[in-house]
C-alpha cells in the first residue's frame, strides 16, 4: 500500500464526501452510494479507496480529529489535515501537493500512540455511549466495541426458493466472484473478494439479498412450518420477511406490517424479485389494523426498534447521530410495541422478539418486563449474538409461547 499513488480526482472526491457528511449531515452510505455512481471509469480499486476513505474517515472521526487538532470545525482546509491522518495511518506517502505541506508525519504516529490509553478516543465514540456501555455490559464492552469498528463483512442470503447455495456458488465461480460457505448459517454466503454483486443476472434474478450472518438468525429462530399464519410487525423494507417466506416454501400467509408505506413499496419490489407470492404488506394506520388481527397468528416476529448498537461496524455514522434521549425514548417504544403487538398471537403461538442492539436494558430485561405483565407468556429460549464472538453484527433474540 505504500507505494501505491494517490489520485488527485480519488482524494477530491473523498474530501467532497466528508463535506457533505460532516458539514451537511448528510447520510454516509447514501453519500457513497452517490459518489461510486459519479464516475464510471473508476476501477475495483478506486471504487475500494473511495469507500473505504470515507468510511474509516467517519468511524474514526473522533480519533483522527484529536489527532489533526481539527477541533470538530470541519472547513476545506481542515478536512484535508483530518484525511492526511488517515492517510498517514494507513501508510500512503503523501505527495507534494499544495494540500498536504507542512503535514506533520511523524506527530500524527506519536500522537496516535499516546492517544490509545483513552478508551474512548482510541475506539472513537462519544463519551456518553463509552459510559453508558460500560455500565450495561461490564468489561464485555472493550471487546465488543473493538469488533464493532472492524469493516462489516458482506454476507449473502441464499434465495432457497429459487436456488441452492452450492449452485449460486458455482455461478459466481464462473464469473470471478469468491465466496466462502459460512458452516453455522445454513442460507449464508461470504463474499471473499469485493464485487458489485448487484449488477449480476444472479441478483436480477433474485438468487440473493445481502443480509449480515447474524440478522439470519432471526427468522430461523421462530421454528417457522410452511402452511403457517405468520406475522412480521415491524418488517421494514423487509430482509427478514423475505427470508421467512423462503423458509415457508410460498406456502401459508405472511403479512408483513410496518408503519412506513415507503418502505413496504421497497419490499413489495423485492418480494416480486425473489419470486415470493405469500406476502400480504399492510400499514399500520391505526390500532385497528392490529386488532383487525388479535389471536391470528401462529407466529409473530418483532424486530423492535432499537439503538441499533450492535450495526455500528455496518452505521458507523450512527455513533455520531445518536443521542442518549433517543435510547431513552426507543426502550419506551419496545415495551409499547412487545405489549399491544403480542395481541395477534394465538394461544400455542410462538413470537420472537428481536433488536439489533447489543444492550441488556433493550432486550433481556424488555422481555423479563413483558413477561411480569403478561403472565399468559412464557419464555422458551434466547440467542445474545456478540459481534465479538461471532465476527458479524450484534443481535438479540427471544422466543416466547402464548399458553393461554
Amino acid at each position: 500500500m505504500e507505494n501505491q499513488r494517490l489520485h488527485r480526482n480519488l482524494v477530491f472526491a473523498v474530501i467532497n464526501s466528508l463535506d457533505l457528511i460532516f458539514n451537511e449531515k448528510e447520510y454516509a452510505d447514501r453519500v457513497v452510494h452517490k459518489i461510486l455512481k459519479s464516475d464510471k471509469r473508476w476501477g475495483a480499486r478506486d471504487r475500494k479507496f473511495v469507500a473505504e476513505g470515507i468510511y474509516d474517515s467517519v468511524r474514526w472521526k473522533r480519533l483522527y480529529n484529536e489527532i489533526a487538532g481539527t477541533k470538530n470545525h470541519f472547513t476545506r482546509p481542515n478536512l484535508w489535515k483530518f484525511f492526511a491522518v488517515y492517510l498517514v495511518l494507513k501508510g500512503y506517502e503523501l505527495p507534494e501537493w499544495n494540500q498536504f505541506v507542512g503535514t506533520p508525519v511523524r506527530r500524527i504516529k506519536g500522537k496516535f500512540d499516546t492517544l490509545q490509553e483513552n478508551r474512548a478516543i482510541r475506539e472513537s465514540i462519544p463519551d456518553w455511549m463509552d459510559k453508558l456501555c460500560e455500565t450495561e455490559l461490564g468489561e464485555k464492552w472493550d471487546k465488543e466495541i473493538a469488533a464493532l469498528n472492524h469493516q462489516a463483512p458482506v454476507v449473502l442470503r441464499v434465495n432457497t426458493l429459487k436456488i441452492s447455495r452450492n449452485s449460486l456458488q458455482s455461478i459466481f465461480q464462473k464469473e470471478g466472484i469468491e465466496t466462502e460457505i459460512l458452516e453455522d448459517y445454513p442460507d449464508a454466503l461470504l463474499l471473499t473478494n469485493r464485487a458489485n454483486i448487484f449488477k449480476t443476472d444472479a441478483f436480477k434474478k433474485g438468487f440473493f439479498e445481502m443480509q449480515d450472518a447474524s440478522s439470519q438468525l432471526v427468522a430461523r429462530y421462530m421454528n417457522i412450518k410452511p402452511g403457517m399464519r405468520v406475522i412480521d410487525a415491524c418488517a421494514g423494507a423487509g430482509g427478514k420477511s423475505l427470508h421467512l417466506a423462503s423458509l415457508m416454501e410460498n406456502k401459508g400467509q405472511l403479512i408483513a406490517l410496518d408503519i412506513y408505506q415507503g418502505k413496504l413499496n421497497d419490499l413489495k419490489k423485492r418480494a416480486k424479485r425473489n419470486s415470493v407470492h405469500n406476502i400480504d404488506t399492510r400499514l399500520i394506520e391505526s390500532t385497528k389494523t392490529i386488532k383487525k388481527l388479535k389471536g391470528s397468528a401462529d407466529r409473530v416476529l418483532i424486530d423492535a426498534p432499537c439503538s441499533g448498537l450492535g450495526v455500528l461496524k455496518r452505521n458507523p455514522d450512527s455513533k455520531w447521530k445518536l443521542q442518549p434521549e433517543f435510547i431513552e425514548n426507543i426502550k419506551k417504544t419496545q415495551a409499547e410495541i412487545l405489549d399491544k403487538y403480542s395481541q395477534m398471537l394465538k394461544v400455542g403461538g410462538q413470537m420472537v422478539y428481536a433488536t439489533c442492539s447489543i444492550l441488556p436494558s433493550e432486550n433481556e430485561e424488555q422481555v423479563q418486563k413483558f413477561l411480569t405483565n403478561h403472565p399468559e407468556f412464557e419464555f422458551i429460549s434466547e440467542n445474545k449474538v456478540s459481534p465479538a464472538k461471532s465476527g458479524y453484527d450484534g443481535f438479540y433474540m427471544a422466543l416466547l409461547e402464548r399458553k393461554k
